[in-house]
């Protein structure tokens, strides 16, 4: 079996055509890294132990028993292979090993100190190939010794304190969204340390903490505590600076839509929707600083006169205005617009469809066009491994 890029082939190569990634992580922020690269062109070749990845098994009670590719598992791991491999064993090790050895990226996701007792840690594999760059995701940090789950890294860095309604109780988002931004910060690590190698000839080491990632995205409700001193409280959806922004309100059709007035003037716009023109001449409404001062009677308005209107009419004058508003839709919903199809990748051997993880495009390479389906474990075991000898 060569090693080839799962992605399919174009005129233009793909950016990453020439780079072999070994994937040791597993779950989601590895994995969606791992993804990452294969849209990009890269060969992927997931290692997993004999059980297989944990999010093989977590599945919807509409799942099939009889697959051991789960939706979940297929959200980070299309275009890669599958090979098995033990590293508690002296020849996974060396076969772990040699494959680090023509690898340009590892990527791992271990506790602290484990992944010296596997014999896969950076030294050691540095010392066979020094141009290896070298990804290490953490729950807390290197000196850690802490598993870090994306529920309980919300529940300490913020999130879920903030993600409620006053005086509910805190709520976890519905997707693993400190993992997603921990990938994020490691696809940035690792192209800055590729950019380095290309100037260099040296290869990295790249770590990247859940918890560092979960902090650095708190954004403008961080800078409020820093800045006041005053801790940001929960607000629902409702935003702590801007009015109205976020907040959700249900039309006289049944239609659930928001708004993201950022300006006075799209203020007025809304106003004008609205037919009720003299609102963006109160004194109390006229700017974003007064409107944020008088909050309650402001949403109470809005929440009234928009449950007399006709909300798809509605958005349609808006959209016309300039002034930002959409619906609430479901997943369903919004991955069949025009827009969430262009993000979808081909049915392939599983005979569903994936979702990219590469939302943006270049004028250099085209967007590829199809990945081989999420590999069944150990899919790819024999040919790798006799590659290997």
């Amino acid at each position: 079996m060569s090693f080839s890029s799962s992605a399919a082939p174009a005129a233009t190569p793909l950016p990453f055509a020439d780079l072999l990634v070994l994937e040791l992580a597993s779950v989601l922020a590895g994995p969606q890294v791992g993804q990452f690269f294969a849209e990009l062109g890269a060969t992927v070749l997931k290692v997993e132990a004999p059980a297989g990845d944990v999010t093989r098994t977590w599945k919807t009670r509409a799942e099939a028993a009889n697959t051991d590719v789960s939706a979940y598992f297929s959200c980070a791991n299309w275009g890669k292979h599958s090979v098995i491999v033990d590293l508690t064993t002296e020849a996974g090790k060396a076969q772990v090993q040699q494959l680090a050895v023509r690898a340009d990226v590892v990527l791992a996701s271990y506790k602290p100190g484990d992944a010296e007792k596997l014999g896969v840690d950076y030294d050691t594999l540095r010392a066979l190939n020094p141009r290896l760059i070298y990804a290490h995701l953490t729950g807390y940090g290197p000196t850690v010794a802490r598993a870090g789950y994306d529920a309980v890294l919300q529940a300490e860095a913020g999130f879920m304190f903030l993600n409620a309604q006053p005086g509910q109780e805190p709520q976890k988002m519905p997707v693993a969204m400190i993992d997603l931004l921990a990938a994020h910060q490691l696809k940035e690590g690792l192209l800055t340390a590729l950019y380095h190698r290309c100037r260099t000839g040296e290869g990295s080491r790249v770590q990247v903490a859940l918890l560092d990632s979960a902090l650095a995205s708190l954004a403008n409700q961080a800078a409020t505590w820093l800045v006041t001193g005053h801790d940001p409280q929960p607000m629902g959806s409702g935003h702590p600076s801007i009015v109205p922004y976020g907040t959700v309100y249900r039309a006289g059709n049944g239609r659930s839509l928001v708004l993201a007035v950022g300006a006075d003037r799209q203020f007025r716009h809304l106003c004008q929707a609205l037919n009720r023109p003299e609102w963006a001449q109160e004194a109390r409404f006229q700017t974003n600083e007064a409107r944020v001062a008088n909050r309650a009677a402001l949403e109470t308005m809005l929440q009234t006169r928009i449950a007399e209107v006709d909300g798809d009419q509605l958005l349609a004058a808006l959209e016309q205005l300039g002034v930002p508003a959409g619906a609430v839709r479901t997943v369903g919903e919004a991955l069949a617009l025009e827009s969430g199809q262009a993000m979808l990748l081909p049915v392939g051997e599983a005979d569903f469809q994936g979702l990219r993880t590469v939302a943006f495009q270049s004028s250099s390479w085209p967007r590829a066009a199809a990945l081989a389906s999420p590999p069944r474990l150990g899919q790819h075991t024999a040919g790798v491994i006799a590659e290997q000898e």
